[in-house]
């Protein structure tokens, strides 16, 4: 058995356009936008969706939104989700990167809330 849980949602946004996206963003939920200095490629916003990590993410693709997974157990959510009708399409560092049915992207990672908040709000698999 592993537990996962929706830990964030990325607005992903190419590099030219991210500091437009984050203004946009930042004003359109009237929250704080903040650099994450050890990650420059995130941008927080700062509980624009309480309980779950908001940022503007910088790529080099397309803009689009996609979901983070956090897991205590990256194989075995990589595996449920494969399972599902994911398919990975990367690796990074300890994340995987998947596209799911309809073309979304999703990330499946280790645990990065801390560990009383994960605790109360993970889902249980088999």
């Amino acid at each position: 058995m592993h537990r996962s849980r929706v830990y964030a949602i990325l607005i992903d946004a190419p590099e030219a356009e991210a500091a437009r996206s984050t203004a946009f963003w930042s004003a359109a939920l009237g929250v704080p936008a903040q650099p994450v200095p050890s990650e420059p490629q995130f941008i927080t916003l700062h509980e624009a969706l309480p309980g779950l990590v908001t940022a503007v993410q910088v790529v080099d693709d397309a803009p689009r939104f996609h979901l983070d997974f956090e897991t205590d157990d990256v194989e075995a959510e990589t595996a449920r989700l494969l399972a599902l009708g994911a398919t990975q399409v990367a690796r990074w560092q300890e994340c995987r990167v998947l596209r799911v049915p309809g073309g979304h992207l999703v990330c499946v990672l280790p645990v990065e809330s801390p560990p009383e908040f994960f605790d109360a709000h993970a889902r249980t698999w088999p």
